[in-house]
């Protein structure tokens, strides 16, 4: 079923999106709640600027989403770290430091759900990461030295 939204859902959409979703989850959750609307042609043309607007704003939000993707793709970001003798680090570098490293270092910012790992880096060498833009998937390099 076609349906514009009326509000924010997280993990739907945002408000004035129009999206298919199925007839269920639209008769029982949504149109009771008035948080929809069916999408007829009277609805679409009632709120024709609203849509127009939002698809509009959609479109920059993935203009703005490929570009960071962008700015990452093929570079490294670099960890100077303490270590064991046997070469392992103390503390794990995980998403967050991560996210903050591109802040730092490359002016990206960007949330550190959108990073992903195959798990936390916990041993000095390069590491592969893979950034999550919305459609857009990256890849960069994770460098970790060894504290002199």
């Amino acid at each position: 079923m076609e349906i514009l939204l009326l509000q924010d859902i997280p993990g739907i959409g945002k408000k004035n999106d129009l999206l298919v979703v199925g007839d269920g989850f639209a008769l029982n959750c949504l149109l009771p709640d008035r948080r929809a609307l069916v999408a007829t042609p009277t609805v679409r043309r009632r709120y024709a600027e609203e849509i127009k607007r939002r698809a509009e704003e959609k479109q920059r939000e993935m203009a703005l989403k490929s570009s960071v993707a962008g700015k990452v793709a093929g570079k490294e970001v670099t960890f100077t770290r303490k270590v064991t003798k046997t070469g392992k680090l103390y503390a794990a570098i995980t998403e967050k430091h991560i996210a903050e490293a591109l802040a730092e270092q490359l002016q990206v910012q960007v949330d550190a759900t959108a990073i992903q790992l195959a798990e936390h880096i916990k041993a000095t060498g390069a590491f592969d990461a893979t950034l999550k833009s919305g459609e857009f998937e990256q890849k960069f390099t994770v460098k970790v030295g060894a504290e002199k």
